[in-house]
C-alpha cells in the first residue's frame, strides 16, 4: 500500500479562540489525499526535523488546519507569522498516537481493562494513550497506565476526568 504524502509551505497563524490557538492551515486539495471516510490521521513533520501524529480539522471554508503547540514551536523557534516546510503522511497506525510499550504489556496482562479500553472511540483511546504516555519515566507511565485501567474498570468505561487525575494521583 502507497501512503499519500505532501510537501508545502505554511504560515503559522493563530485562532482568535479559547479552544483553538497556533496552527498552520492544510489546502483542501492537499488534505482530499489523506481523508479516508471519519479518517483524518496523520504524520506531520515540520521543517523535515519534529514529527509527530495529527489531525486534519475542517476550517469551515473547505480548508483544513492542523494545531502547532507550545512544545513545537519553541523547539522550532517559530512564532505566529513564521513560514515553515509542512510534509504529511498519512498515518495508518493502530491508535493514532503512539502505544507505550508499558500499556501495551499491561493490556496484555489486563485482559477485562483491555477489553474496555477497546471498546472506547478512537478519540478516547487517543486521550488516554496522551495520558499515559505524556511522562518520560517509565515508572511514571507504567503508573499512569494501572490507574487508567483501574479507572475503565471502575466506571465501566465511561471517563470522568476529574476522577481519572485523582486515580492517577493516587496511584503508588
Amino acid at each position: 500500500m502507497t501512503k499519500p504524502t505532501a510537501s508545502f509551505k505554511a504560515i503559522i497563524d493563530r485562532f482568535n479562540s479559547n479552544l483553538w490557538h497556533f496552527h498552520v492551515i492544510v489546502p483542501k486539495e492537499t488534505a482530499l489525499k489523506f481523508i479516508d471516510g471519519n479518517d483524518k490521521r496523520v504524520v506531520c513533520t515540520l521543517n523535515q526535523t519534529e514529527s509527530f501524529q495529527a489531525a486534519l480539522m475542517p476550517l469551515g471554508d473547505g480548508n483544513f488546519f492542523i494545531n502547532i503547540n507550545k512544545q513545537l514551536r519553541n523547539k522550532l523557534k517559530v512564532n505566529d507569522g513564521d513560514e515553515i516546510l509542512v510534509s504529511l503522511v498519512k498515518d495508518y497506525s493502530e491508535y493514532g498516537l503512539p502505544l507505550p510499550d508499558e500499556f501495551k504489556e499491561l493490556l496484555e496482562q489486563d485482559l477485562a481493562g483491555s477489553d474496555i479500553f477497546h471498546s472506547l472511540t478512537p478519540g478516547k483511546q487517543r486521550t488516554l494513550l496522551y495520558i499515559i504516555g505524556k511522562p518520560k519515566a517509565a515508572e511514571l507511565r507504567i503508573r499512569n497506565g494501572i490507574a487508567v485501567l483501574e479507572h475503565l474498570k471502575q466506571t465501566n468505561g465511561n471517563i470522568e476526568y476529574k476522577l481519572l487525575n485523582l486515580t492517577i494521583k493516587n496511584t503508588v
